[in-house]
């Protein structure tokens, strides 16, 4: 290729950034896609895999396999640490890359709110690596309760708490409720797991703000139905290695707290230099541009614009993807000198939230439904929208398979990812020191302490 031909660099490679690149396959020009990892990850389906339901590789796919077939991409694998808007160059570590035009589109990240100290003590779900650390936290919980002697201490492990009642909270809580309850039940001798305490933790006067009330109903009916204990009104103000304190005078004993609450704009934003709002999202034109930069997108979760003369940035995957095609097809006319597209406008295609097994609620405007066929519809929808035959074909399998019997296959713990460590029967405690195990009751397995006998 010639180097007069413009070079379009996309940052992130989620929903907006694979789809901005698509669009571009017969435009003239260089397409250059940079992620900090190799891989997408389809991320509705990411709380499955925090919670022993599909494995990574079933919702993740390599980035060069996505775009393999495009010959005018490169991918290039490194974290970006700025911009030069005036030279129109990406820095990253080692190296630097001039654009004619450039995408951002690097997604979102949970929102802590100023408390820098709770993102240890209170995974979020964002990333691969934190759902396999949710899922190593849950599994860890019901093994150290089976060694505690102490019932205070056995309760806490078996108190899992979600801050945040949006769909990730929601969705959650109704898969582990069903993992406690049906897929771990007669696999412990000394606890019941059926005992396990799942309690949703909302800020908000209800769950699901954004579905109609009618349907949140729903879901709240579904998730107390399933045993989970759903808290509103109630903001978390405390977290520490003992559990949460709610509105300042709610102490909750969990070791397991996990975040499920707000989102905000990935740091990388701010280095564009452009204006942002409180959540540190670019604010663009109505063509996705940034104001006095038209060669500059910013797309997804990572910006905000004025529709209908309020703020628009709901941060779901349809709006990454409607997005990442308008701009990919804008600068393709661009490039070829015919006419613009007329200023983004976003297409509803509904809402949909599973509360677990057979139950979802959804949200078309024109069709709103709860129950077995909504969940049916979140099914096929989740599936026509994941990336590659092999991995739909995967995990459809998975589901009849789960479905049919309850199980849950990925409960495997390394010893590389154990933070209960078992050394010659001790259990390696903080600062390195090694520290025994409480003596626990033999294995007396009666039917009074044996789920299999029930």
């Amino acid at each position: 290729m010639s180097e007069a031909i413009p070079r379009v660099i996309i940052v992130g490679a989620g929903f907006g950034g694979t789809n901005a690149a698509h669009a571009l396959r017969h435009a003239r020009v260089r397409v250059t896609v940079i992620d900090r990892t190799n891989h997408s990850v389809f991320f509705p389906l990411l709380y499955q895999v925090a919670t022993c339901g599909l494995s990574a590789d079933e919702i993740s796919v390599p980035i060069r396999f996505l775009l393999r077939r495009q010959c005018n991409v490169e991918v290039v694998m490194a974290e970006v640490t700025g911009f030069d808007l005036q030279a129109r160059t990406v820095h990253m570590r080692e190296r630097q890359l001039h654009y004619d035009y450039l995408i951002l589109a690097s997604g979102s990240q949970y929102n802590y709110f100023g408390h820098d100290d709770w993102p240890r003590l209170a995974p979020s779900l964002k990333s691969v690596a934190e759902a396999a650390r949710i899922r190593h936290k849950i599994l860890h919980a019901f093994e150290r309760a089976e060694l505690e002697t102490d019932a205070e201490s056995v309760r806490a492990l078996l108190t899992f708490v979600l801050v945040g009642g949006g769909p990730t909270g929601v969705e959650l809580a109704g898969a582990l409720a069903e993992l406690t309850r049906f897929t771990l039940r007669r696999e412990y001798r000394r606890i019941d797991t059926r005992n396990t305490r799942i309690l949703l933790v909302e800020a908000g006067s209800r769950i699901l703000p954004a579905f109609p009330e009618r349907l949140a109903k729903k879901a709240f009916d579904e998730l107390r139905r399933k045993g989970v204990e759903i808290i509103t009104n109630a903001a978390v103000t405390a977290i520490d290695q003992a559990g949460v304190v709610v509105n300042h005078e709610t102490r909750i004993a969990s070791t397991n707290v996990i975040w499920t609450a707000g989102v905000r704009a990935t740091p990388i934003a701010a280095a564009l230099g452009a204006k942002t709002d409180h959540l540190g999202r670019v604010k663009v034109r109505p063509d996705l541009s940034v104001p006095d930069h038209p060669e500059v997108f910013v797309i997804g979760d990572l910006m905000v614009m004025e529709k209908d003369g309020q703020l628009f940035s709901p941060g779901l995957a349809p709006v990454a993807i409607q997005q990442g095609i308008y701009v990919g097809d804008l600068i393709a006319r661009r490039v070829a000198g015919r006419r613009e597209p007329p200023p983004f406008r976003y297409r509803d295609k509904g809402k949909l939230a599973t509360v677990g097994r057979s139950f979802a609620v959804a949200d078309f405007r024109w069709l709103r439904l709860a129950g077995f066929f909504a969940w049916l519809l979140w099914w096929t929808v989740h599936i026509m929208y994941l990336a590659g035959l092999w991995n739909r074909l995967r995990v459809l399998s998975t589901w009849i398979w789960a479905y049919l019997t309850y199980q849950r296959a990925v409960r495997i713990l390394t010893p590389e990812s154990a933070t209960l460590q078992e050394v010659s029967g001790h259990i390696v405690a903080g600062r390195g020191d090694v520290a025994p195990i409480k003596p626990a009751a033999r294995l007396n397995v009666s039917s009074e302490h044996c789920n299999e006998c029930e």
